[in-house]
């Protein structure tokens, strides 16, 4: 089968269109045949290593002046060491193709998405293992998965728009269930144009919530379509267009400078959430402001048992809209991962590989 090949820590180089074996099914697993990969900012900081502790900027950052032999990065995985050369892909839209022996054989021919996160030890535990960081992923023509990670959607979406849903939706609902977001509460979306904040968006008005967006001002419109009821234009005084304590929760996957007025804004045990510092890891953090007001910080990774069933049922239910800003062919990687740095979509990328015989 054609996949693409990450073979280290560096540059686009590491991306290796290639021939690689099918996968071989273990007990309980079903394969795949990919119809549509979703683009996330964690496949780029996992090639460039950026999770390592000696990394203290931004993506675009890392991924624009760090020289690659800089970038071999013992610790730049999730949980463990990365296992290079291995297949990205963190989403998944496929078709079910093939199932292991003590699989029940109803699922093939399903259209599915796949939980990305696993809960090895259940979800008791907060251990968690990620496809396409941890083991091979859906940069690929096939794949194979945990059969209990696979979720069939009764949906007229296309391959496409399904494949653009599971890392950056799920990533959005596991941040709203777990601050308990609750119907006329105040949230604050930062960066919202992207993948898991115009999921964020969206989310948080099915619960209700009143939403304000902090996005560029050529995504602004956009961002108001899919809910937003104010914005925040990217680079302006939060603190004085909110005022302080006003605002009940923050999702932030975007950390760096602003981080520090986000606790300003928040008020007395207000919920602070993130998965994500695209902006840069290292924050000025003030503890009088969390500890005077009474604060929650909540970082979220491991994904909780109701969110994708959640997801699921939005999309059944038509109450989410999935925002494909463009496609790519699986071999175009490289170029779709340059244009997703630039940062002038709104919504997602999404791979699409050439389909098998």
């Amino acid at each position: 089968m054609k996949a693409v090949v990450t073979t280290g820590n560096g540059g686009y180089d590491k991306l290796v269109y290639c021939d690689v074996p099918k996968p071989v099914l273990g007990s309980g697993e079903v394969l795949l045949q990919v119809l549509a990969a979703g683009v996330n900012n964690t496949e780029i900081n996992t090639r460039l290593g950026w999770y390592s502790s000696s990394v203290v900027t931004g993506t675009n950052t890392v991924a624009s002046n760090k020289p690659q032999s800089e970038l071999q990065k013992s610790d730049g995985g999730w949980n463990i060491a990365t296992p290079f050369p291995f297949i990205q892909g963190t989403d998944c839209c496929g078709r079910v193709v093939g199932v292991a022996p003590d699989v029940d054989s109803k699922f093939v021919g399903e259209r599915v998405i796949v939980r990305p996160c696993i809960r090895p030890d259940g979800f008791g535990s907060m251990r968690n293992i990620w496809m396409g960081s941890d083991f091979d992923g859906a940069f690929a023509q096939f794949v194979k998965v945990p059969a209990t990670e696979i979720f069939r959607v009764n949906s007229t979406w296309s391959d496409v728009e399904l494949g653009s849903i599971p890392c950056s939706y799920g990533s959005a609902e596991n941040m709203l269930h777990r601050a308990q977001v609750l119907a006329g509460e105040y949230v604050l979306v930062v960066g919202a144009s992207g993948g898991v904040g115009s999921a964020v968006v969206q989310l948080a008005k099915i619960r209700g919530a009143k939403v304000t967006a902090i996005v560029g001002k050529s995504k602004a419109q956009k961002v108001r379509e899919i809910g937003a009821d104010a914005i925040i234009e990217r680079g302006d005084d939060i603190v004085k267009f909110l005022g302080e304590e006003s605002v009940d929760v923050v999702v932030d996957n975007v950390g760096g400078s602003s981080f520090d007025a986000m606790l300003k804004v928040l008020r007395r045990s207000g919920r602070y959430v993130s998965s994500g510092a695209i902006g840069g890891p290292i924050v000025n953090f003030d503890l009088r402001d969390f500890y005077l007001k009474d604060l929650n910080l909540i970082g979220c990774t491991a994904w909780d048992e109701p969110v994708f069933a959640n997801l699921v049922s939005y999309i059944q239910q038509n109450r989410i809209m999935p925002l494909v800003a463009k496609t790519f062919a699986l071999q175009e990687i490289a170029q779709a991962q340059h244009e997703f740095l630039e940062k002038k979509h709104v919504g997602k990328f999404v791979l699409v590989p050439e389909q098998a015989s």
